[in-house]
């Protein structure tokens, strides 16, 4: 007995790294097949505008008769000097809904964090789109341009894909946090969003994937 608990402690790290690893992997994916196709992408104009960008790999959404979503992901922001990722930063997204809603769906979720005020948004410990931040259903195409009153002045613009489909979403009443635990896989330490995003750390060896990812498309930011 006290052999199997004491496996169980010591694989305990080890499986939550795995777990980690993976998701940083599945953010990469997901930018990565949503950035080539062009005519169902984030457009190029936005992207490079952009201060921040949170990907969520697989948000869970569940309802019946109430509804409510859950997931992981990463807020990655431009470095100080506007070329190229800094270090990932992890977050939870929580949300709910009220309607006739029956069955259970899992949804990528992508984020563009647009300007200063969004970004000093993502050092909070937590914050609700479109209460806290302005927010807008982004437009799709990379050649898309972004005219309207309500996107040239929100400070985030939401897309999710679910079953192929890559559409803009508005993600009001949704809440991101800062997901401490995840960090401190990442990290080693209890950091939290602010500590890392304007820190510099030295991101981790699993995020090398989507950092190139992010540095491919766009690898500096525009005004």
């Amino acid at each position: 007995m006290t052999g199997t608990l004491l496996a169980a402690i010591t694989c305990a790290p080890l499986m939550a790294d795995e777990k980690t690893n993976e998701r940083l992997a599945d953010a990469a994916s997901l930018f990565s097949e949503i950035m080539r196709t062009p005519d169902r992408a984030i457009p190029q104009g936005l992207l490079d505008k952009s201060a921040c960008v949170v990907l969520v790999p697989g948000l869970k959404k569940g309802a019946f008769v109430v509804g409510g979503q859950f997931g992981r992901g990463y807020a990655i922001c431009r470095a100080a000097s506007g070329q190229g990722w800094g270090p990932p930063a992890a977050i939870r997204i929580e949300g709910g809904s009220f309607g006739l809603q029956i069955g259970v769906s899992s949804t990528d979720v992508v984020l563009l964090i647009m300007n200063e005020r969004g970004m000093k948004r993502l050092t909070t410990s937590k914050f609700t789109i479109g209460a806290d931040a302005k927010a807008a259903a982004g437009p799709v195409g990379r050649d898309a341009t972004a005219q309207t009153d309500a996107l040239m002045t929100a400070e985030i613009l939401s897309w999710s894909r679910s079953r192929g489909l890559f559409a803009g979403v508005s993600l009001d009443g949704a809440t991101l946090r800062n997901d401490i635990d995840e960090n401190q896989a990442m990290y080693g330490q209890r950091w939290d969003n602010k500590q890392i995003l304007i820190s510099g750390a030295t991101p981790p060896a699993a995020a090398a994937k989507l950092l190139a990812e992010l540095n491919k498309y766009s690898p500096r930011q525009t005004r």
